[in-house]
């Protein structure tokens, strides 16, 4: 395996305590983190050998990657001459850059020997032409991710930032207008590789990928690590700052120099997408506040949570966080609605985050349960000022947690007061002098998720509460009226947008034996995605069983705790009118 200059030196220092840059300047000629805080030296080779279309901005661009390396603390050395790959030749380099190269540029023999760099652990970053190199070698296609098709007129367009938590693409805003050459790809790389960013084709003509447009990305690949970027073919792209600051954060990430979480990522659905907080409640002191589509923690204790919706059954958690010294904060998972964040710390999971602490109370733990693999986690860990990556994976009561992508923590809940297969989830704001920011919130539910589902109370007459009988889950389980109580006996999950199942528990609302009579029980019972289990929301507020044509209503003529539900011919009534979540 090559070595991780970075990971090596922090080792040595105990990682949680590694010193590292708090804040980036875009100017190209500014440092990009303090002399006390720069990375460890490194070097780095440029390729830029063309066998077809030579981009007069290659010059710019070496120029640039120099300037780069001078304020960054790496060495470029900048070549044409395929000999260069030889395995002897590569093993000092970090990272190779193929600098809008193009066509065949190398011999079987230099290939080999670049198969052999990326193997043990080596980094390539692409630049723009990169993409039109080498179209018979099956090995470079997969490192690049994507190979060239066609590119319309150089013209402005929207790129779309769909990861601001890798160094590459953290210092931009949700959308970056550029002027470039856009390249189509052969293939989309989506499948095989985490995207950066994308292209907008309704905002420039000549995109053909079918309003999915890769533009930038990274993956693991072969032992190694791979960064493509689409932009790069003007001249002027070297010397806009965002641009340059792109680059450096592509070259630091596939040299080792800093951590991401660079794994395909599909399905996912924004629970926080950093365009507002609607669905998000405060519980306790002090909060968030939201700008540059993040969510920074002030004063506390107390938590953010998604009150919007419970999530039930398997499912995918990510969310990006940084934090800009020794603070402390924390996820929230598995708890029961409630607006005391202590509730949440009693009753769920906080998988913390935490520089110095005792074992089981540092960054990566289950909170006061079970200490992380503290040596994946030290490996996997970006220091302050810098964005991590958290992935909450729950099968059934286990909960495994991954860190930029990789597997820290493994952990079963074996407490019967506890369940990791429902609950809401939620940030931590943990007080004065602790400062945590945190981006795109987003999760996948087993078998994808269910795009605008949502989560919460089904109100009825007299302002009370749809609610499961002393929240039982036993298949039969009478549902009834009830003062709302924010328990989750009470919690009604709906896609929110249309005719579908209503769920609490982890079971269905359900008409008894699919019957049609008026008075026929209302019940919960095992989700089978029947007829007798599916309801469709009226503009009259109704809420109506397609099968039978009758409705939701609240039986008899006072309404109070207790009070049955069952299916009765729809009459507008009072005891017939919902709010779902």
């Amino acid at each position: 395996m090559r070595k991780k200059l970075r990971a090596k030196i922090c080792l040595l220092a105990g990682a949680l305590l590694c010193v590292a840059p708090q804040s980036w300047a875009a100017a190209p000629s500014a440092r990009a983190h303090d002399e006390a805080m720069a990375d460890p030296a490194y070097q780095v080779l440029v390729f830029s050998k063309t066998a077809g279309f030579r981009h007069s901005s290659i010059d710019d661009g070496i120029a640039a990657l120099r300037d780069l390396g001078a304020a960054n603390n790496f060495t470029v050395t900048a070549t044409e001459d395929a000999q260069a790959f030889a395995a002897g030749n590569l093993a000092q380099y970090e990272a190779i850059v193929f600098l809008s190269t193009t066509g065949d540029v190398m011999n079987g023999t230099q290939q080999a020997a670049m198969e052999q760099y990326i193997e043990e652990g080596g980094g390539y970053v692409g630049v723009h032409a990169a993409a039109d190199t080498e179209y018979e070698w099956p090995f470079y296609e997969g490192l690049a991710g994507a190979l060239f098709h066609s590119h319309p007129a150089v013209q402005q367009a929207t790129v779309e930032v769909e990861d601001r938590a890798h160094d590459a693409t953290a210092h931009l805003g949700r959308t970056w207008q550029r002027t470039d050459e856009w390249y189509n790809y052969r293939t989309d790389p989506r499948a095989t590789a985490h995207v950066l960013a994308s292209l907008d084709e309704s905002s420039y003509s000549g995109g053909n990928m079918n309003g999915d447009h890769p533009i930038a990305w990274c993956k693991d690949y072969a032992g190694g690590r791979a960064f493509y970027t689409g932009g790069g073919h003007t001249d002027e792209s070297y010397a806009d700052p965002a641009f340059r600051r792109h680059l450096l954060g592509g070259i630091r990430w596939a040299a080792g120099m800093t951590e991401a979480d660079c794994r395909p990522e599909t399905g996912y659905r924004p629970l926080f997408d950093g365009t507002g907080t609607s669905g998000w409640k405060q519980a306790g002191p002090g909060g968030f506040t939201l700008a540059d589509g993040t969510l920074t923690s002030h004063g506390g204790l107390g938590m953010y949570w998604y009150q919007a919706e419970e999530l039930t059954g398997d499912y995918s958690l990510k969310l990006d966080w940084k934090v800009s010294g020794d603070d402390n904060s924390g996820v929230l998972v598995g708890f029961p609605a409630s607006d005391d964040p202590w509730s949440a710390v009693d009753n769920g999971y906080e998988i913390q985050i935490d520089a110095t602490d005792t074992p089981d109370r540092t960054t990566g733990s289950v909170y006061g349960f079970q200490s992380a693999d503290t040596a994946a986690r030290d490996a996997a860990l970006n220091p302050p000022g810098e964005w991590n990556t958290y992935e909450i994976r729950v099968t059934g009561e286990r909960l495994e947690l991954f860190l930029n992508g990789r597997k820290i923590n493994d952990f079963t809940n074996t407490d019967p007061a506890r369940s990791l297969k429902q609950g809401h989830i939620g940030i931590q704001n943990h007080g004065d002098g602790d400062e945590a920011a945190f981006r795109d919130i987003r999760v996948k539910q087993s078998g994808g998720g269910t795009p605008g589902q949502r989560s919460g109370a089904v109100k009825g007459v007299n302002g009370k509460c749809l609610d499961v009988d002393g929240a039982q889950t036993a298949d039969g389980t009478e549902i009834q009226l009830w003062t709302c109580n924010n328990t989750s006996a009470q919690t009604w999950t709906t896609t929110g947008t249309g005719t579908g199942a209503l769920k609490a528990l982890g079971k269905c609302l359900d008409v008894s034996g699919g019957a049609t009579a008026d008075g026929t029980r209302i019940q919960l019972w095992t989700c089978n995605n029947t007829a007798a289990q599916t309801w469709t929301p009226q503009p009259d507020g109704t809420l109506r069983n397609p099968r039978s044509g009758k409705c939701l209503d609240a039986s008899g003529g006072t309404w109070n705790d207790g009070t049955p539900v069952h299916l009765w011919t729809c009459h507008t009534g009072p005891n017939q009118k919902w709010t779902l979540p």
